[in-house]
C-alpha cells in the first residue's frame, strides 16, 4: 500500500526520539508532508516561540518522551517529578490547547499521543512515570471527548515494549536477562518493532480511523490485558 497519506500535513514532535524517527519515516512513505521538530516541546513561555512559524496540520503526532527517573515512592526527588510533567504532561496540553481549535474551524483533524501503558497496571519502583503517563492518558481521553463535535480524533497510543532508543534500545534488548523478563511478562514474548507500532499510528491518522475518540490504545503485547 502506498499514498495512504497523502497531502496529509502533519506535524511529529520531540522527533528524533522515541517514536518519532520510524513514524516520521513511514508517514514520509505514504505520502504525508512532515514536519519534524526535535528536541523537548517547551512549556510556557517558550510555546509561543516554538508554534511560531508552525502552520496548520491535519495530523498532530505528540510524541513526548522522558527518562522515567526510576525511584521508590521514598526516594523521589522533586525535580525529577517536575522534569517528567514539564517534558511529557505540561507540553501535551499546550499542543492539544494549540491546535485543536484551529483544526476545529478547519472542521477537522487528528491528534495522536505516544504515551505508555505503564499506568494501566502499574510498575513499582515506577509511580512518578506512571504518574505523568497516567495523566496524558486521562488528559487525552477528556479532550478526545470534547472535541469530537468538531470532528476531532484525539486518541492516544498506550504502549510498552517496543523497540525505541528511549526505552527499548537493541542493546538491552539483545540481553539473555531482558529476554527472560519477555517470556515471564509479555504474553506475545517479544518486543515489538518501531514499525509496526508506526502502522498502527499511521491507521489512526488516516481516514479510516474517524470512529474512534478519547480512546487510549494498549500497544504492548498483551501484557496490559489484565491490568
Amino acid at each position: 500500500m502506498a499514498n495512504r497519506l497523502l497531502h496529509k500535513r502533519v506535524l511529529v514532535t520531540q522527533s528524533t526520539d522515541y517514536m518519532g524517527p520510524a513514524i516520521s519515516e513511514l508517514f514520509k512513505k505514504e505520502g504525508a508532508s512532515v514536519t519534524e521538530v526535535p528536541g523537548i516541546v517547551p512549556f510556557g513561555s517558550g510555546f509561543e516561540d516554538y508554534t511560531a512559524e508552525l502552520s496548520d496540520f491535519d495530523v498532530i503526532i505528540a510524541n513526548l518522551a522522558h527518562d522515567p527517573c526510576n525511584a521508590r515512592v521514598a526516594d523521589i526527588q522533586n525535580t525529577d517529578w517536575q522534569d517528567l510533567f514539564d517534558t511529557m504532561v505540561h507540553p501535551l496540553m499546550a499542543l492539544v490547547r494549540h491546535f485543536a481549535p484551529k483544526m476545529a474551524v478547519q472542521g477537522h483533524g487528528k491528534i495522536i499521543a505516544v504515551t505508555s501503558a505503564a499506568p494501566l497496571k502499574g510498575l513499582p519502583g515506577s509511580s512518578a512515570y506512571c504518574a505523568a503517563r497516567g495523566a496524558q492518558n486521562a488528559f487525552i481521553k477528556a479532550a478526545g471527548l470534547e472535541f469530537a463535535p468538531q470532528n476531532l480524533q484525539i486518541n492516544a497510543i498506550a504502549q510498552n515494549y517496543v523497540s525505541n532508543p528511549v526505552y527499548y534500545p537493541e542493546d538491552l534488548i539483545e540481553t539473555e536477562r531482558f529476554q527472560k523478563h519477555l517470556a515471564r511478562n509479555v504474553p506475545i514474548g517479544r518486543v515489538a518493532k518501531a514499525e509496526e507500532q508506526a502502522e498502527f499510528a499511521l491507521f489512526l491518522a488516516s481516514d479510516h480511523s474517524d470512529f474512534f475518540v478519547g480512546q487510549i490504545f494498549p500497544f504492548s503485547g498483551g501484557w496490559a490485558v489484565n491490568a
